[in-house]
C-alpha cells in the first residue's frame, strides 16, 4: 500500500503580504476568514500535524483540524533576518543574500543552510514509512511554503538549485504519493470543494 503525504500551506498573514522572512506573524482577519470557507474542502487522513508557527496552527485550527505540532516540521531557520523584509536584507547585505541564494550550504544570516533545512524534512517524510508500513496511510500537514518546498526537493531527489523555482500559494494541497525513496507529486491544489477527496 502507498502513502499518501498532503500539505497545506498556511493562510495569508501579514508576513506574507510584506514579503518578510518569516517571524511567525500570526493569521490576520481575510487569513482566518479564507482557511474557515476552505475548511470542508479538507482531506480526510489517519494523522494531522501542523509546523509549530502561530500561522500553521491558527490555520490548522480555522480548517477545524486536530493536529499535532510537529516541530520537524517547523519553517526555515534564518537566524537573525527572521522577521526583516526582504528588500532591507538586499539593501543591507546584498552579498550575503547572493550567497544564500545560490550556495545551498550557505547561511550567511547564522540559522539553517538550505540543505540541512532539506535534510531536515526530508527525515520527517521517511519517518512515515516505518510508521504506516505495508498498510499505507494518509498524512495531512498545515505547513510553511518553504517546508513544502523542501519537501518536494527531497521527494523528488531534485537539485536544491530547484527550491528557488517552487512556489507554494496561500492555502494550496500538495499531494505525495508512494513510499519512501518513490513518491509522485500533486502540485498546489487551491483548496476548494473539487479537492476534498
Amino acid at each position: 500500500m502507498t502513502i499518501k503525504v498532503m500539505l497545506i500551506s498556511p493562510a495569508l498573514n501579514s508576513a506574507l503580504r510584506e514579503a518578510r522572512f518569516d517571524g511567525d506573524a500570526p493569521l490576520d482577519a481575510a487569513g482566518v476568514r479564507q482557511a474557515r470557507a476552505a475548511a470542508a474542502a479538507v482531506p480526510a487522513a489517519n494523522l494531522y500535524v501542523c509546523g509549530p508557527s502561530e500561522r500553521c496552527a491558527r490555520t490548522a485550527d480555522a480548517l477545524g483540524l486536530r493536529a499535532e505540532h510537529e516541530l520537524t516540521l517547523r519553517g526555515w531557520d534564518m537566524g537573525r533576518w527572521n522577521g526583516q523584509p526582504l528588500d532591507k536584507v538586499i539593501g543591507s547585505e546584498p552579498e550575503a543574500v547572493s550567497a544564500w541564494m545560490t550556495d545551498p550550504s550557505a547561511a550567511p544570516h547564522g540559522g539553517e543552510p538550505l540543505l540541512e533545512f532539506c535534510a531536515r524534512v526530508g527525515r520527517w517524510l521517511d519517518s512515515l514509512q516505518p510508521l504506516y508500513g505495508d498498510e499505507g496511510g494518509r498524512v495531512l500537514g498545515v505547513v510553511e511554503p518553504a517546508v513544502v518546498r523542501a519537501v518536494i526537493v527531497r521527494a523528488l531527489t531534485l537539485p536544491s538549485e530547484a527550491f528557488w523555482r517552487l512556489d507554494v500559494a496561500p492555502l494550496t494541497l500538495t499531494g505525495l504519493s508512494g513510499r519512501s525513496g518513490r513518491w509522485n507529486l500533486h502540485c498546489g491544489q487551491p483548496l476548494s470543494p473539487a479537492t476534498g477527496d
